[in-house]
């Protein structure tokens, strides 16, 4: 008989997979007007541009995480010690933010290419300037944005590695370049692919910067589709075909894990040794490093408050208040939820293991994986046909019409929130309570303590440093978050990224400044939770060989 726990942790997951399910289930609804429309004019668009945008991001992502990984884990140059947390500081920077503040700097009207024609007195036919509102924009900014993905697994991965790993290729007179390529990347492997799928997986749900680059992907189509040509149907199977890209990453990944057969032949640790460069390696070294940084931080967030200072968004000292408050609201109501969601499933999992709770437990983490539009479109529709019912029982019964109830409310957009982002709080709890002994749980028992008061008095207080550091994962993640909002946001609800995207989208750059960079501000925490997690995170010493 299934306990309360258990009972939990299967509604959560039902809950999380709803609108999976529900944009699944209109795959087999026909729309044949608006799919011929739609096959004619735009869908080998994108097709062509999602494919694109994951080859290019991929690619670049991969080089940039895993080439920093190795030097600052392998090597010693100059600024070696700032390098190891300041390469994550773009993760605090949302796509479309960047996208904002690089079109004011380098577009025809902004300074470089004004600096540019006034050196050289140059007309507007005189020079070719690179478009950065282009595909090719869009996937080098994403690819400085969503490196740390990779940096991050990598560079734990090689931490990770025993010098006793590698004493077998320089044996064979193997360099660092040739142990790099033949030796630690093949050991990184599985890291190196989780964290490009992981980069992959937010190149998919990106829609503030594609939309503004005008580059059209499905994430951009399934919001035209369904707010431009109110076809729900078809916006919902566009999703689906956007979910194929979604589960191919994920196969990809469980496929590159599964058939790593790369092991250590040793239980001996030693800690890698570091290369010292010498002068001109250790600047190249130098330059590789700070070059991402400076790009995907330091300048756009240097321009970001360049543009407030000088213009900013006129409505900062009344608005934007209101702006702040339904961010912050949004994002503290859906981080208790969250976390609150991922103890009951962790603790369901820990009182009742089994195939059951841990099947439904992977279940509802897997909204992660899943874009925001998608999760919008199939929450849309499930609760559009509740409130339907709802009105039509309330006319008949009772004369009145109550309108819509869960459509286009908080309830709407916490639900997708949560379910985007229950994985988030989920790791962090079953990593904190992995930790706790079983002895911990018998010794509550034998005083008598059921199993809610046993995670009351002694779960909770130990995982007090986990579950905040899940919060405000959870927290920056929906201040940062933009599909799902413009979707399913309240009618006159806006948040500070709705407000940057509508700004911007009007061309107003200077003014949609504000709130990007507050939007950046807030990013900040959760990278130094990371660094100072990282630092601490040293490879235990065990008997030196």
């Amino acid at each position: 008989m299934p306990n309360g726990s258990t009972i939990g942790t299967l509604l959560i997951a039902g809950l999380v997979t709803l609108p999976v399910l529900t944009v699944l289930g209109f795959v087999f609804v026909p729309s044949p007007e608006v799919w011929g429309h739609l096959v004619d004019t735009v869908l080998s668009d994108y097709v062509l541009n999602t494919l694109g945008l994951m080859l290019g991001v991929g690619t670049g992502t991969l080089a940039i995480g895993v080439g920093t990984a190795w030097l600052v884990v392998m090597c010693r140059f100059p600024g070696k010690r700032i390098f190891e947390w300041a390469l994550l500081l773009p993760l605090a920077v949302p796509t479309y933010v960047i996208a904002y503040a690089y079109t004011d700097f380098l577009q025809f009207t902004g300074p470089v290419q004004t600096l540019l024609r006034e050196l050289f007195e140059w007309g507007r036919d005189d020079y070719w300037f690179p478009n950065i509102r282009s595909l090719g924009g869009a996937i080098a900014l994403m690819s400085l944005v969503l490196y740390p993905y990779v940096y991050l697994l990598t560079r734990a991965a090689f931490m990770e590695q025993s010098v006793c790993a590698l004493e077998v290729g320089r044996s064979l007179g193997r360099g660092p370049l040739r142990l790099f390529s033949g030796v630690a990347v093949p050991l990184a492997r599985p890291a190196i692919v989780g964290g490009v799928a992981l980069a992959l997986m937010e190149t998919l749900n990106d829609f503030g910067a594609v939309q503004f680059f005008g580059v059209d992907t499905f994430t951009t189509g399934i919001y035209r589709t369904w707010f431009g040509m109110g076809e729900a149907a078809a916006a919902a199977q566009l999703a689906a075909c956007l979910l194929v890209f979604v589960i191919v990453l994920l196969v990809l990944e469980r496929w590159s894990r599964r058939n790593a057969r790369f092991h250590h032949t040793t239980t001996r640790y030693r800690e890698l040794p570091q290369y010292r460069l010498p002068p001109g390696r250790a600047l190249l070294a130098t330059a590789a490093c700070a070059t991402p940084i400076l790009i995907g931080f330091v300048l756009p967030a240097a321009l970001l408050l360049g543009m407030h200072i000088a213009e900013g968004d006129p409505q900062m000292g009344s608005r934007m208040a209101g702006y702040a408050w339904n961010s912050l609201k949004l994002a503290a109501t859906t981080a208790v939820v969250a976390v609150s969601l991922a103890v009951v499933i962790g603790y369901g999992v820990r009182m009742n293991p089994g195939r059951v709770t841990g099947a439904a437990a992977r279940v509802a983490s897997v909204g992660y994986a899943i874009p925001g539009s998608v999760i919008a479109v199939g929450i849309l529709i499930p609760l559009g046909w509740a409130d339907q019912q709802i009105n039509l029982f309330a006319r008949e019964h009772f004369g009145v019409l109550p309108g819509l109830l869960l459509t286009g409310t908080m309830v709407a957009l916490v639900y997708a929130y949560v379910v985007r982002f229950l994985a988030v709080s989920f790791n962090s709890v079953e990593a904190s309570l992995s930790k706790i002994t079983p002895n911990m749980d018998a010794a509550s028992r034998t005083l008598g303590k059921t199993a809610a008061r046993t995670l009351a008095l002694v779960h909770l207080p130990v995982m007090r440093s986990s579950l905040l550091a899940a919060a405000i994962l959870v927290f920056v993640d929906v201040m940062k978050e933009l599909p799902a909002t413009i979707i399913l946001r309240p009618f006159d609800f806006d948040t500070l990224a709705v407000r940057a995207f509508d700004l911007a989208s009007d061309e107003r750059l200077a003014q949609a400044s504000t709130s990007a960079l507050s939007i950046v501000l807030v990013g900040i925490i959760p990278v130094i939770l990371l660094s100072i997690a990282m630092r601490k995170s040293r490879p235990g010493s065990g008997t030196a060989g």
